[in-house]
C-alpha cells in the first residue's frame, strides 16, 4: 500500500492517495495579507476510515502552511482538535 501527499492549489486543498485512489482531503481559503489559511473541512472517505487518513493530511497542511509563512484558521473541527492534541501547531494558530 502506497501513501502520497499533495498540495493541490488548484482547489485549495491538500490530498492524501493511498493507492493512486484519493482517500481525503482537507480544504482551505487563502487570504495573503496576512498570510492565513483558514481550514474548513476535512474529508475522509468512508471505506478509508479508521485508517489515520485524517491526521496524515492535517499534519502535512500545518507543516506544508508553515514552510509557506502562513498562519491558520482551524474552523474544521478536526484541525482544531488535531492543533490541541498536537501543540507543536499551536504557534500557527491566528
Amino acid at each position: 500500500m502506497t501513501t502520497r501527499l499533495e498540495h493541490n492549489e488548484a482547489d485549495t486543498r491538500f490530498e492524501i492517495y493511498i493507492d493512486d485512489t484519493l482517500a481525503g482531503y482537507a480544504d482551505y481559503a487563502e487570504r495573503e495579507d496576512p498570510k492565513v489559511r483558514d481550514f474548513h473541512h476535512t474529508m475522509t472517505f468512508p471505506e478509508f476510515r479508521g485508517r489515520g487518513v485524517a491526521a496524515q493530511v492535517v499534519e502535512y497542511a500545518l507543516a506544508d502552511s508553515r514552510k509557506a509563512g502562513y498562519s491558520i484558521i482551524p474552523t474544521c473541527w478536526y484541525v482544531e482538535k488535531y492543533v490541541t492534541e498536537h501543540r507543536e501547531y499551536a504557534d500557527l494558530v491566528a
